[in-house]
C-alpha cells in the first residue's frame, strides 16, 4: 500500500486539506439523501391531494346522480297526477319539474307527455262542448253528428270515464228528442184525422141543409103556382064575355102575379129565388103559368180562423207558428215545451205558452 495514501502519514496540511474534502463528500450525500426524502415526500402529498380530489369528485357526481334520479322520480309523480287530474295547476307543476331534469332523453319523453295532456284536454273540452250544443238543440241532427265525432276522438284510456258519461248524455238527449218527434207526428196525425172528420160532417150538415133549402124553396113554389093557377081559372069565368060588356073577341088579362120567394141563408148557402108568373087572356080563356124559377146556390165562404202557438223565455217569445187549426197549433205547443232545449232552458229560466187567435 503506498504510505502516501494512509491518512496516518499525511502532514498536517494534508490532514487539513483531506478533511475539508471528507467533510465536502459527506455534506453532499447528505444533501442529497435530504433532497431525495423531500422529494419522496412532494411526491406522496400530491398523490394523497389527487386521490382525495377524486375521491370528492366520486362523492359529488354521486349526488348529482342520485338528485337526477329524484328530479326524474318527482317529475314522473307529477305528471301522473296531471294525467289523472289535468288541470292549470297540475300540468304547471308537472312542467316546472320538468324544467330540473338534466337528461336530455328523458326530459323529451316528459315534454311529449305534456304535450299528450293538453292536446287530451283540449278534445275533452271539444267534446263536453258540443254534447252541450246538442242538448240545447235536441232536434237539430247536425249538432248530433257532430257531437258523436267530437266523443269518437276521445282515445285515451284516461279520457274513458268522460266519454261514456258523454255517450250516456248524448243518448238520453236523442231519445228525448226521438219521443217528441214521434209524440208530435201522432199528434199531427191525429189532429189530421179529427179535421178530416170535421170536415165531412161540415160538407154533409151543408149538403142536407142545401137540400132542405131546395125542397122548401119548391114547396113554396109549388104551392104559390096551385094559387096562381087558381087565381086564373077564376078569371076564366069572364069567358065569352057574356058578364062583362066587353065584346067577345075582347081580351080580358085576369092575373099577372108574380111571387118571389124568400131568400133562406143556412152554412154559408143563400135561399131560392122563385118567380111564378100567371097570365089569362079572355075570350077562349087561355092560361099561361111560369112555375120555379130557382135561382143556384150561392155560397159565402165565411173567413177562417188561425192560431198561434207559442213559448216564451223570460217573457220573451222565442217560438211561434201559426197554424190553421187550434189542434195543430197545441200540438206544435207540446212538442216545444217537451223538446230537451225548452226543458234545459227551464232550469235556469221562466218558461210559458199558449195558444191564442192570429
Amino acid at each position: 500500500m503506498n504510505k502516501n495514501l494512509n491518512p496516518l502519514n499525511w502532514t498536517k496540511k494534508q490532514q487539513i486539506i483531506g478533511g475539508a474534502v471528507a467533510i465536502v463528500l459527506i455534506g453532499g450525500v447528505t444533501t442529497g439523501v435530504v433532497n431525495h426524502a423531500n422529494h419522496q415526500a412532494k411526491e406522496r402529498k400530491i398523490e394523497a391531494l389527487k386521490n382525495k380530489k377524486i375521491k370528492l369528485c366520486k362523492v359529488r357526481a354521486e349526488k348529482a346522480r342520485n338528485l337526477e334520479k329524484t328530479n326524474e322520480a318527482d317529475s314522473k309523480k307529477l305528471l301522473d297526477i296531471a294525467e289523472k287530474t289535468p288541470t292549470d295547476k297540475s300540468i304547471k307543476l308537472a312542467e316546472d319539474s320538468i324544467l330540473k331534469v338534466k337528461n336530455a332523453e328523458v326530459k323529451k319523453v316528459f315534454d311529449n307527455q305534456v304535450v299528450g295532456i293538453k292536446n287530451r284536454v283540449k278534445l275533452e273540452n271539444e267534446a263536453k262542448t258540443a254534447v252541450s250544443n246538442y242538448q240545447k238543440d235536441a232536434m237539430n241532427q247536425n249538432k248530433y253528428k257532430m257531437a258523436q265525432q267530437a266523443i269518437s276522438k276521445l282515445t285515451s284510456s284516461y279520457s274513458k270515464g268522460l266519454k261514456d258519461s258523454l255517450n250516456e248524455q248524448l243518448a238520453t238527449s236523442k231519445k228525448q228528442s226521438d219521443d217528441a218527434i214521434k209524440a208530435q207526428q201522432g199528434k199531427s196525425a191525429s189532429d189530421s184525422k179529427a179535421k178530416t172528420v170535421d170536415t165531412n160532417k161540415q160538407q154533409s150538415g151543408s149538403t142536407e141543409a142545401t137540400n132542405g133549402n131546395s125542397n122548401n124553396a119548391n114547396v113554396a113554389s109549388n104551392t104559390q103556382s096551385t094559387a096562381n093557377n087558381d087565381v086564373a081559372s077564376g078569371s076564366n069565368s069572364y069567358g065569352g064575355g057574356s058578364q062583362n060588356n066587353y065584346s067577345q073577341d075582347g081580351s080580358n088579362t085576369s092575373q099577372n102575379n108574380t111571387n118571389s120567394g124568400s131568400s133562406n141563408q143556412g152554412q154559408g148557402n143563400s135561399g131560392q129565388n122563385n118567380s111564378n108568373t100567371n097570365t089569362n087572356t079572355g075570350g077562349n080563356g087561355s092560361n099561361t103559368n111560369n112555375n120555379g124559377s130557382n135561382g143556384g146556390n150561392n155560397n159565402n165562404n165565411q173567413p177562417q180562423t188561425r192560431y198561434v202557438g207559442w213559448v216564451s223565455v223570460d217573457g220573451v217569445r222565442r217560438y211561434s207558428q201559426t197554424f190553421n187549426t187550434l189542434g195543430e197549433a197545441q200540438s206544435y205547443v207540446d212538442a216545444t215545451v217537451n223538446s230537451a232545449e225548452v226543458i234545459n232552458l227551464g232550469f235556469e229560466h221562466s218558461i210559458r205558452y199558449g195558444v191564442e187567435p192570429a
